[in-house]
């Protein structure tokens, strides 16, 4: 299966969609000084529709068979991914129906809506709307788009290894949120493909933590979380997720990350690169933070996943940030 992703992971890059962007590779000279390292941003909060998500999504779209591409799609986001594969279905002419939780971010949801997507709200988390969804594809016989748990979203994912693989290939190391594990299992797979000597760094909210713990025990299961910052990682894991035996393989360390330590690193980088982030981004950087020690001296890939938060939420949350002083 790893060679079949790498090739995949090549070819979602060459036969990109056009509103794909590129995104830079930015150094942070705050952010080196503080961690006495040579910190790189991937500014993946600059991608269309905010986040790395539309990656994944415009490549499924690409893939679709025609006789599906007329049926639609359903699928099921906090946010992100909806908005993404609202846009990519939008742009090739295919109808998409998103589930989400009642809970998610009225900003995100709003934007859905905004891209042209039908959305239908469930009550309970993630995991409950990405049941629901599976259950309205099943029935109606079209194809359901996973956030995590599709090896083409995957590949589209992937493509951000590969970047950071030819524009930092001396990279010792790569933080990146992970919530599903989507991110983690293509940026993963491009990395042992391009960079072997790169460590994958997976970060998890302590609030949100359920591939993590399916990862400590080898098998997916039922596991409490409170609310988080971090959003686009919280939920739960579908049963069967390809996602848990790729990141086995691929993630070399794991992090979990307090709320606070979020928050302080969504400041920091309002601080020292002056970028306002959403929550799972701050997380990555925040993973960075726990693991300072080890990481001097290295070159070292922060994944800044998306900007998706609404204005009230990212002040609440740099004010909260700001009062500590573990990025002083």
């Amino acid at each position: 299966m790893t060679a079949d992703l790498v090739l995949a992971i090549r070819e979602a890059s060459e036969k990109r969609a056009e509103a794909m962007l590129r995104t830079p590779l930015q150094r942070s000279a705050g952010l080196s000084r503080l961690f006495d390292a040579n910190v790189l941003l991937k500014c993946e909060h600059l991608q269309t529709t905010g986040s790395f998500k539309y990656r994944g999504a415009s490549n499924k779209m690409r893939l679709l068979p025609r006789d599906c591409r007329e049926l639609g799609v359903v699928t099921a986001s906090s946010g992100n991914h909806g908005q993404a594969v609202a846009l990519a279905g939008r742009d090739a002419g295919v109808p998409v129906t998103v589930y989400a939780s009642s809970a998610a971010s009225q900003a995100k949801l709003t934007a859905i809506r905004a891209y042209g997507a039908e959305l239908r709200l469930v009550e309970g988390g993630g995991l409950e709307a990405e049941l629901a969804a599976i259950s309205e594809a099943a029935g109606t016989g079209r194809v359901f788009v996973s956030p995590y748990n599709d090896l083409d979203v995957i590949a589209g994912q992937g493509t951000i290894g590969l970047e950071i693989a030819e524009d930092a290939p001396d990279v010792d190391a790569v933080f990146l949120s992970v919530g599903g594990g989507g991110l983690a299992s293509g940026v993963g797979i491009a990395l042992n493909a391009q960079a072997p000597q790169a460590r994958l760094i997976g970060c998890w909210p302590t609030n949100s933590p359920a591939l993590l713990r399916a990862l400590e025990v080898g098998r997916i299961h039922d596991v409490e979380e409170t609310d988080t910052i971090s959003d686009g990682t919280a939920g739960g894991i579908e049963p069967g997720s390809v996602t848990l035996e790729i990141c086995a393989r691929v993630i070399h360390q794991r992090v979990e990350v307090p709320e606070l330590l979020i928050k302080e690193a969504m400041w920091a980088l309002a601080e020292h690169d002056h970028w306002m982030v959403e929550g799972a981004a701050g997380l990555a950087l925040a993973g960075l933070s726990s693991l300072r020690h080890e990481m001097r001296g290295k070159t070292i890939v922060v994944v800044l996943c998306g900007r998706n938060i609404s204005a009230e939420s990212y002040r609440s949350a740099i004010s909260e940030g700001r009062a500590q002083r573990h990025f002083s």
